[in-house]
């Protein structure tokens, strides 16, 4: 398998973390989405949506979006599985996905800070207080979601909640977003990180990192 990635990318970075879990090997394709590699006809006609992880199957198959790879390989190499299989409980896990992957991800992306940034006029000093305040926003959100006295978001094992999580708040990390409200998250990061799966994914330990 072939995955195309950029190294600090936290839809790439989640996708890494599945691929690790399950024991897959995979080759990584470099894009550099700062120097714009994404918008290159050759790499825009294999994701039409001009961004990563594309992750290409032995077969030559191509999947694209970082929830969708994820739950493509959860379905077909079931061990170690990252969704529950109990009804409620993936439903309270899904919860928690989307609301990292729908509500803080998608106003958090380089697609959106570049356009508010060249159309809206938003200052250096703008966009950090716009990525710090939707972030907030969903760690609290989140945190308030999770039970109490498990090592990982809801259970003993990480699943795809903690693999969002994790990549996100690399960049809460990166752009200094103000921890100290959501203790339990930090203390889940400090479980998964010492997992060789997210370890070895980690942006700064990628071949295209910067």
């Amino acid at each position: 398998m072939k995955l195309y990635s950029y190294w600090r990318s936290t839809t790439s970075y989640r996708v890494r973390i599945a691929l690790n879990l399950k024991g897959l090997s995979y080759e990584t394709s470099p894009v550099n989405l700062v120097a714009g590699e994404q918008r290159a006809p050759d790499y825009a006609a294999l994701n039409p949506g001009k961004g990563v992880p594309t992750l290409v199957l032995g077969d030559g198959t191509v999947l694209t979006q970082s929830l969708a790879i994820i739950e493509y390989l959860d379905a077909t190499v079931p061990e170690p599985p990252l969704l529950p299989t109990d009804p409620l409980m993936r439903a309270r896990v899904q919860a928690a996905v989307q609301t990292i992957a729908m509500d803080i991800h998608p106003v958090n992306n380089l697609k959106v800070m570049t356009y508010l940034k060249a159309h809206m006029g938003l200052t250096a000093d703008g966009q950090l207080d716009w990525f710090r305040h939707w972030m907030t926003e969903g760690f609290a959100a989140y945190q308030a979601m999770l039970p109490k006295g498990t090592a990982f978001s809801f259970g003993e094992t990480p699943d795809l909640a903690d693999i969002c999580l994790v990549a996100q708040l690399y960049n809460a990390h990166r752009w200094g977003v103000d921890m100290s409200p959501f203790p339990r998250l930090l203390e889940i990061e400090e479980c998964a990180l010492s997992v060789a799966a997210f370890n070895d994914a980690r942006p700064q330990n990628q071949p295209d990192a910067a």
